[in-house]
């Protein structure tokens, strides 16, 4: 069961007529979710929960996360967008527990060029303190904004519910919505409980949201529907970009999400569900604490050869040994491209085959998925949150969906599993 237990251990010894007792608070690891409407924790540019300055290169800012907003002191790990901006010169964030972890990491979580507003979806553990904090790993000053959706606490809430990648919205076709771009200001609701795998009694729903074809600069805004639309962004768009990132969306009394375009001029809009949170799962959020690097095309590894993934090929991984009954119901991932020789994207997918397959020589050819986790152009530098389940052998698939060969890197934040 979740939660905090107080223990109490009490030794005697009937001969001496003595006893001893040790008493120790027992805190559960795994945490579930609770969805928190959008709202902006931070923002250098204004002032909001940190000193209205940039944040110097090589610097990091605290963040206070438990205790804020609606986030209760007792939260363990939280699911924030974090965007970077006003930047002028190339450069990562990485977003950590404590600020030794953060300006020490190994990994990123957001990666930026200059004049770039990048966001992503970072869900990581929260300190002791309550605190996250945000290095700026560049050689120039940038301004740092972060906006929560939900926090992960050890107590009975909501837990995850693993879904294969689903497109539920193509504004180009008429998928989900009218087909048509959306109009500079416009907003429109999408049907997710009772569809697409999500059940009526979703409290929340993982989705990935991306903008294409835009007419102008401007962002998405994904929020719960008979809601304002809140000054939070989840994807952040120049004119002609196609750009993705992943978010955790509060379902209305409804059922529906609403994405609002908050350009002044049209734009397609994808989105693309990958879980929900439900009081039905017990699938808890166990968080790695330090990102662990899976996987870097760019050096040698356990199972290949430095080299670029190549062009419309996938990638299997093994995440968990050769087996039949996978112990985790999904996984919490940072995939990064980088090095990219031209246009692309790139999907991750649960694999039908097991590891013994591929050894033997006897995998099935995983389907193509028509998916995305994240888009590139040449020579850029993205990263993006996959979370997605396994295959029924504990396996994924990480597939290059551009014509030219690209590296990738990938990176376990987090995983859910059900005691």
């Amino acid at each position: 069961m979740l939660g905090t237990y107080d223990v109490k251990v009490t030794a005697k010894n009937a001969a001496a007529g003595t006893e001893a007792v040790n008493e120790l608070k027992f805190t559960t690891k795994g945490a579930e979710f609770t969805a928190h409407e959008p709202t902006r924790l931070l923002d250098t540019r204004a002032g909001v929960g940190a000193a209205k300055a940039k944040v110097g290169p090589r610097s990091s800012v605290a963040l206070k996360v438990a205790g804020a907003a609606k986030v209760p002191a007792g939260a363990t790990a939280v699911a924030l967008n974090v965007t970077v901006t006003n930047t002028t010169g190339a450069g990562h964030v990485s977003v950590q527990s404590t600020k030794d972890r953060a300006e020490g990491a190994e990994t990123s979580n957001v990666n930026f060029a200059a004049g770039q507003t990048v966001p992503n979806l970072v869900i990581e553990a929260i300190g002791e303190d309550g605190y996250v904090h945000l290095f700026n790993g560049g050689w120039e000053p940038v301004d740092l904004i972060a906006d929560v959706t939900g926090y992960f606490a050890p107590a009975h809430a909501n837990g995850w519910g693993a879904l294969n990648p689903t497109r539920v919205v193509d504004t180009r076709e008429g998928l989900g919505t009218a087909r048509g771009q959306v109009p500079g200001q416009g907003t429109f609701g999408v049907e997710i409980a009772g569809r697409a795998g999500v059940p009526k009694g979703a409290t929340a729903v993982a989705v990935n949201l991306t903008a294409t074809n835009p007419r102008s600069a401007g962002h998405l805004t994904a929020y719960p529907s008979g809601k304002a639309a809140p000054a939070t962004s989840n994807v952040n768009f120049t004119a002609g970009q196609t750009v993705a990132n992943s978010a955790v969306v509060p379902i209305g009394p409804d059922g529906k999400i609403n994405v609002r375009n908050g350009g002044w001029d049209p734009a397609d809009v994808v989105v693309d569900v990958v879980g929900y949170y439900t009081p039905e799962s017990r699938s808890a959020l166990v968080a790695h604490g330090i990102p662990l690097r899976l996987l870097d095309t760019r050096k040698d590894g356990w199972g290949w050869k430095a080299g670029p993934l190549k062009a419309r090929t996938h990638f299997p991984m093994q995440l968990e040994a050769d087996t039949t009954t996978p112990d985790v119901d999904g996984w919490v991932l940072n995939t990064t491209v980088t090095d990219t020789r031209g246009n692309g994207f790139l999907s991750v997918t649960p694999d039908p085959n097991f590891w013994s397959d591929y050894v033997n020589g006897t995998a099935v050819t995983p389907q193509r998925p028509v998916s995305s986790v994240l888009n590139w152009t040449k020579g850029a530098t993205v990263a993006n949150v996959a979370q997605t389940p396994g295959g029924k052998g504990g396996m994924i698939d990480l597939w290059n969906q551009g014509w030219e060969d690209t590296h990738l890197l990938v990176d376990l934040l987090a995983y859910y599993k059900t005691d």
